[in-house]
């Protein structure tokens, strides 16, 4: 299989970006293509077989990446799998593009693979870096109902089937919004325990839009991928698990803002998934309402 390689970034991790780079570089087997996307920022220096793309304007996290893949021609239709990767992250192992080249062969309806991130000095994941429920072992790969943003191979058959990330939603949810369609249409993704992308340990309310955008993209993405009956009951679901987690008041007011925004601006077109859809993704242990 053909790789290339997605990576965005504001043109503030030089260090890091280069470090990425040099991991890619050294995969074994055949030369990943890689595109770096400045997202409103200028490119830092990189090697100068590495393909980059200057926004003039910040796109946000889907819309830069969705830039980067079709900088590999329509729905990235030059290579067979796309790897998206963070710009401040690293590939400590050499055998992980193979690891995903076998994974794709073995298994042509898997669509998307999701690495495990572990901080570089600890090695330790965060429970947050699993993307299932049962949580607590991060060294058991399984099937999963999504997949994190910056450390994951696409297969661009997926991209051409059921589109790409959606532009709209700047920043959060945007991996599930994708990996519902990707499952709606017969797909399957793995979390692989031992495809690892070395990233250190951060909070994501980092971000200043953080609480407000992760409000909003939950109602987009209800609105958009679920059968009208399950749409309130995810909802209901997390605005209850907001509560409980008892966040501070400026948080609470934000992400008040944005789950009233998501029920008040347009979310994109509505495709809901089919019931078949909902079983499957229950029987994957995370059924789409929590």
């Amino acid at each position: 299989m053909k790789l290339g390689a997605v990576i965005i970034t504001m043109g503030n991790r030089p260090d890091e970006l280069r470090a990425l780079l040099d991991s890619v570089a050294a995969q074994d087997g055949d030369r990943i293509e890689v595109v770096v996307v400045g997202n409103g920022a200028p490119v830092p220096d990189v090697p100068p077989h590495v393909r980059t793309v200057e926004l003039p304007e910040n796109l946000g996290i889907p819309g830069g990446r969705n830039v980067g893949i079709e900088a590999f021609g329509p729905s990235g239709a030059e290579v067979d799998a796309l790897l998206f990767l963070d710009d401040d992250g690293l590939l400590p192992n050499t055998d992980t593009a193979e690891l995903c080249r076998q994974a794709f062969d073995a298994d042509p309806k898997l669509g998307i693979i999701t690495f495990r991130i572990a901080d570089p000095e600890t090695g330790v994941t965060q429970r947050r870096h699993v993307p299932r429920l049962r949580a607590s072992d991060p060294m058991r790969s399984s099937r999963v109902t999504t997949f994190l943003g910056g450390a994951n191979a696409v297969r661009t058959q997926v991209i051409a089937e059921v589109g790409g990330l959606p532009d709209a939603f700047f920043y959060a949810h945007e991996e599930t919004d994708l990996a519902w369609r990707a499952l709606d249409a017969g797909w399957m993704i793995d979390y692989r325990a031992d495809m690892v992308l070395n990233h250190p340990t951060t909070a994501p309310s980092r971000h200043a839009v953080y609480h407000r955008m992760v409000a909003r993209n939950r109602v987009w993405l209800a609105r958009r991928n679920l059968p009208a009956p399950l749409v309130p009951v995810y909802v209901g679901v997390w605005l209850l698990l907001t509560l409980v987690r008892k966040p501070s008041g400026p948080a609470l007011k934000a992400w008040f803002g944005g789950f009233r925004e998501g029920w008040t601006t347009p979310c994109g077109p509505r495709r809901p998934m089919r019931w078949r859809t909902v079983w499957r993704l229950t029987r994957l242990g995370r059924p789409p309402v929590i």
